[in-house]
């Protein structure tokens, strides 16, 4: 497992602009789930953004007033949000660590956490569990958690819009074969990944100690025809992320999403 987060953590550090720039590629998974966690969160609450990456969400919430602390296991994503947070004028706490580990060197409680990016990468369940498990930890009673996955169906959606010729790549067997199965994957993808069958996430989440509030694609119905839909005029765009914010919540629609997020409180 160890040498598995030496090569996620060698994957964030080596482009941290790339991973920026994912939400001006990829906009409506950030537009909707601001919109979903913007029922909740406050100006003056308290975060703890656990795998935030290079500070999207936390830079986000720093903006409209809200205390944020980013972990992230990438040096470089640290270093880069807090250079972000600099230019935006306004500050966060930032530190690199393990999400595994957090609460050995994050104290006090938050209002909310975020995990976006621990469950993308961790190959192990025991793992997937002890992350949370440390952040469930870390929040407040009644306090609000948001966990994000890559959803199996991701890979095929990624296959149809990028590269449908890679349905014939012998590299690609073994997930392709997991995907008509109905399972989930641990293994390589982009890099280390584990994508989950959108049924196991509920029974994933019963884990722990929380009251479901909502399971969304966070896409919702718009990756597939992504490219088509942003090539659109803006009365257009706002018009299909509207449509996309009603439908997300849809059981029978999540696989037209690439991630999913369970939004859920500390019982």
């Amino acid at each position: 497992m160890e040498d598995c987060v030496r090569i996620v953590q060698n994957y964030y550090d080596s482009d941290v602009q790339k991973e920026w720039d994912r939400f001006e590629r990829h906009p409506f998974e950030f537009m909707i789930t601001k919109r979903m966690m913007d029922r909740y969160i406050k100006p003056g609450d308290k975060i703890l953004d656990i795998g935030g990456g290079p500070g999207r969400y936390s830079i986000y919430y720093a903006k409209k007033g809200c205390d944020v602390t980013l972990v992230d296991l990438s040096a470089e994503n640290i270093k880069f949000a807090l250079e972000k947070a600099k230019e935006a004028n306004v500050g966060i706490t930032a530190v690199s660590g393990d999400a595994r580990e957090v609460g050995k060197f994050i104290k006090g409680k938050f209002d909310h956490i975020f995990v976006m990016g621990p469950m993308y990468h961790l190959l192990d369940e025991k793992d997937r569990i002890k992350a949370l498990n440390e952040a469930v930890s870390l929040l407040k009673d009644r306090g609000m958690i948001y966990v994000s996955f890559i959803l199996m169906f991701a890979g095929m959606i990624y296959y149809m819009k990028n590269a449908s010729e890679m349905l014939l790549s012998e590299s690609e067997q073994i997930f392709i074969d997991t995907v008509l199965k109905g399972n989930s994957y641990a293994g390589d993808a982009f890099t280390k990944a584990f994508f989950i069958y959108q049924k196991d996430i509920l029974p994933f989440m019963d884990k722990f100690n929380l009251d479901k509030k909502h399971l969304f694609g966070q896409e919702s119905i718009l990756a597939p025809c992504e490219l088509n839909i942003l090539n659109q005029p803006p009365e257009i765009i706002n018009k299909w992320v509207e449509i996309a914010e009603e439908l997300c919540e849809r059981e029978e629609l999540l696989s037209y999403s690439e991630h999913a997020m369970y939004i859920g409180q500390k019982i």
